[in-house]
C-alpha cells in the first residue's frame, strides 16, 4: 500500500510540474510575441535599397517639366525686355550729349599768330633758286643758336654736307659750329625747312657779327652767304 501510495503522488506531482511548465511556456510565449509585434526584420539586399531610396526621391523631389511654347515665350519675353532696357539706355546717353552739346559753347578756332622776328632780321640769301635766311639769334645754355630756313624753287633738286658749313667772325676767324634740323636734300618746289646753326658761346667773346657760307654737294654749283649777323649780348 505504502508503494502504490508513493507511486502515485511522484505521478501527482509530475503532472503538476508538467501543468505548471506548459502554462508558463504559453504565458512567456504570448508575452513574447505581443512585444515584438511592429517589429520587421532589416532588407539586407543592396538591390531592393536602392529601389527604395529611388522611389522615395522621385516622391520627395517631384520634377515638374515645362512644355516647349512656355519656354519659347519665356525666352521672347526675356530677349524683348533686353532689348527694351538697351534701347532706354540710347535713348538716354544720346539726351544727355544733345544736353551736353547744346551746354557747351562753341569753340573758336585758334587764332594763328605770326612769329616776331628780331631788329634787323631776317638776313637772307639766294643762289641758282636756292634760298638761306637767318631768322634769329639768341644765346641759350652756353651756345649762340641761330634759327636758319632753307627752300629750294630752283630747277633741280640740291644736296648739302653740313660739314663743308664755313661760319666765321667779323675778324676773319673761322668758328666751329653744328646744325640740326637741316635736310639732307632740299626737293624741287618743296616747303620750307627750318634747323638750327649752334655755335659755342666761349667763342663769342669779342664777337659782333658772324657770316655763314653754304655750298651744294658734290656739283658745288650754289654759293649761299649770308654776312653780317648780329650776334652781340
Amino acid at each position: 500500500m505504502k508503494l502504490n501510495s508513493t507511486v502515485f503522488l511522484t505521478l501527482i506531482l509530475l503532472t503538476l510540474m508538467l501543468g505548471a511548465g506548459s502554462v508558463s511556456a504559453f504565458l512567456g510565449f504570448n508575452i513574447g510575441s505581443s512585444a515584438l509585434k511592429g517589429i520587421t526584420t532589416p532588407d539586407g539586399r543592396p538591390a531592393t535599397k536602392f529601389a527604395s531610396s529611388k522611389t522615395n526621391n522621385s516622391q520627395q523631389t517631384g520634377l515638374t517639366l515645362l512644355k516647349e511654347q512656355e519656354i519659347l515665350k519665356i525666352v521672347k519675353a526675356r530677349i524683348e525686355g533686353k532689348t527694351k532696357a538697351a534701347k532706354s539706355e540710347n535713348l538716354e546717353e544720346d539726351d544727355e550729349e544733345t544736353n551736353s552739346s547744346k551746354q557747351k559753347p562753341e569753340e573758336k578756332p585758334p587764332e594763328v599768330t605770326e612769329e616776331k622776328l628780331q631788329p634787323g632780321f631776317p638776313i637772307t640769301a639766294q643762289s641758282e633758286g636756292v634760298t638761306l635766311s637767318v631768322q634769329s639769334a639768341r644765346y641759350s645754355g652756353g651756345d649762340l643758336l641761330l634759327k636758319v630756313k632753307m627752300q629750294n624753287k630752283g630747277t633741280d633738286s640740291v644736296r648739302f654736307l653740313y660739314s663743308f658749313l664755313d661760319v666765321t667772325d667779323d675778324k676773319g676767324r673761322t668758328l666751329s659750329a653744328s646744325t640740326e634740323g637741316l635736310p639732307a636734300e632740299l626737293p624741287l618746289n618743296g616747303p620750307t625747312f627750318s634747323g638750327t646753326v649752334s655755335i659755342p658761346t666761349a667763342l663769342l667773346d669779342d664777337v659782333k657779327k658772324v657770316s655763314l657760307a653754304l655750298t651744294d654737294y658734290p656739283a658745288q654749283k650754289l654759293k649761299l652767304e649770308v654776312s653780317d649777323i648780329p650776334v652781340e649780348r
